[in-house]
């Protein structure tokens, strides 16, 4: 397959993303928006992955390229490709598929357990542990969009994820994280670990080593389930 990735931020990698997509012998192609980029969007792609980011989706008079972003993710949603965003990306798409984003009642930082929904007749959520621990990192969530099903809930957000005709998946959790790039977020991004009861502090996040595993397993079978829709 060919897959393009959306990136907002040098510290938000693809993390376990890439090495699935190198396992798997699929070439990658690359749009950092936080560098200064020529070439176009690219339109012939299989499979379309956004990635996070410290920005919210409604600041296009800062980030000029959000307007064109916007637009290439409905594009390609309405073209039928294969399409996941993650954190910020998740965001993206659930405004791509009309509904609203903004900030979440708590900020949800650090290591906690999802729910899957019982109800939901998906393969991939039903083959997750029900003891899931992922990692999270956001304040702000979205609601339902429409036509949508709900992957997840966590304790402080009830819209952890959310698949659309089973080829567009939306999770703000981040399950592609790795050790070395969660110590360049928390390095980078302390500022945002305050007081709150959804926020872990930068030793209890990086003191949890034994989830990596875990959310790596989940990811790579979540891929799968998306490369063969």
């Amino acid at each position: 397959m060919k897959i393009h990735i959306l990136l907002h931020a040098d510290f938000e990698g693809p993390g376990y993303v890439f090495d699935w997509a190198k396992e798997n012998n699929h070439s990658i192609s690359f749009t950092k928006f936080y560098e200064a980029f020529s070439i176009p969007l690219p339109t012939d792609i299989d499979f379309l992955i956004i990635m996070g980011g410290p920005l919210s989706i409604d600041e296009e008079s800062k980030y000029a390229w959000l307007v064109g972003e916007k637009d290439y993710i409905s594009e390609m949603i309405n073209k039928g490709k294969k399409v996941l965003g993650i954190c910020l990306g998740s965001q993206l798409v659930a405004d791509a598929l009309g509904s609203d984003v903004y900030d979440n009642a708590e900020k949800e930082i650090g290591w906690f357990p999802i729910k899957k929904n019982p109800n939901i007749n998906n393969s991939w959520v039903k083959s997750l542990p029900d003891d899931l621990v992922a990692f999270h990192w956001h304040g702000q969530t979205y609601d339902l969009p429409d036509g949508c099903e709900r992957l997840f809930s966590s304790q402080a957000t009830k819209n952890q994820g959310f698949v659309f005709n089973n080829k567009v998946y939306g999770i703000q959790l981040h399950l592609e994280i790795r050790s070395v790039d969660l110590n360049e977020m928390v390095k980078i991004m302390h500022e945002d670990l305050t007081e709150g009861r959804y926020v872990h502090t930068a030793s209890e996040i990086m003191g949890e080593k034994c989830h990596f595993s875990p959310n790596k397993k989940a990811l790579f079978s979540l891929l799968d389930h998306i490369a063969s829709a």
